[in-house]
């Protein structure tokens, strides 16, 4: 499938996802958010596929939504308002919603500047690393009047605490890469030549592995916590069902007990 707005190669159980609008610093427009969701549907329908690497062309990640573009225009029958909370419930949010959903690991690469909404994005990873030049920034509020979104407001309270995610959305101050990794809000900082390869070797490294157990390591972290220690346990001992019947397990023990590396299939 060929996309206006995304490089998308599959390549070794690998869907390489690069935004490419870099003459805009891949600002999100309508035809990417589209674009997004298309790639995401095509990657849940995939099989084959293990691992997820999304990234940015040219010298920055994404600067956010596009509102020098068209997809933002005042609309005769609706607000300013209106027709903001519209995209957002119409494309926006079922666009982080579907990546957010993937059965498999997505990694992220953050390149150059990740702002506003492609801050957001950025978080939608569960491996993100960052060149060492790269920043993040918060700028709905300072510049925009605006609330975070595109689940800003629900991850950055949860990943940093209640105070550095008020400082970074009240303030807008660039957060470096270097900060995001002490601050627990992503797993590692590369210097810049050697990102793209980091990420591909994660990538790679997601998927040899242990492709269901990934999934339910995914869920059960996405998931509210349970209230009791009692209960987690319980949400535990069900995954461990599942997982103790796949060929993945066997292969791990049988490795195990053969003193060598395991070969997941992913099954």
């Amino acid at each position: 499938m060929q996309f206006s707005t995304l490089q998308f190669e599959l390549r070794d159980n690998i869907a390489y996802v690069t935004l490419n609008r870099p003459d805009r610093l891949n600002a999100l427009n309508l035809p990417m958010i589209e674009d997004l969701r298309a790639a995401a549907a095509l990657i849940d329908a995939d099989a084959e596929l293990r691992a997820v690497l999304l990234t940015g062309a040219g010298r920055g990640f994404c600067s956010g939504a596009d509102l020098a573009g068209e997809d933002f225009t005042q609309d005769a029958h609706l607000t300013q308002g209106q027709l903001i909370g519209a995209r957002l419930r119409e494309h926006f949010n079922p666009m982080v919603e579907a990546w957010q959903r993937l059965r498999i690991p997505v990694v992220v690469a953050v390149n150059g500047v990740a702002a506003g909404a492609g801050m957001s994005l950025a978080l939608i990873g569960d491996i993100v690393l960052a060149a060492r030049s790269a920043t993040f920034l918060q700028l709905f509020a300072p510049k925009l009047g605006l609330i975070p979104d595109l689940g800003s407001t629900f991850h950055l309270p949860r990943m940093l605490g209640t105070a550095r995610a008020k400082g970074l959305t009240l303030l807008g101050e660039p957060l470096s890469a270097a900060d995001a990794v002490s601050w627990g809000l992503i797993w590692a900082c590369v210097d810049d030549p050697d990102l793209a390869q980091q990420a591909q070797l994660i990538a790679r490294r997601l998927a040899s592995g242990p492709t269901q157990a990934f999934r339910r390591i995914k869920a059960i972290f996405d998931a509210q916590p349970a209230d009791t220690l009692s209960e987690q346990l319980a949400l535990e001992a069900i995954a461990q069902t599942a997982l103790g019947d796949t060929a993945d397990f066997a292969e791990g023990v049988l490795a195990f007990r053969s003193k060598r590396a395991p070969k997941f299939a992913g099954r």
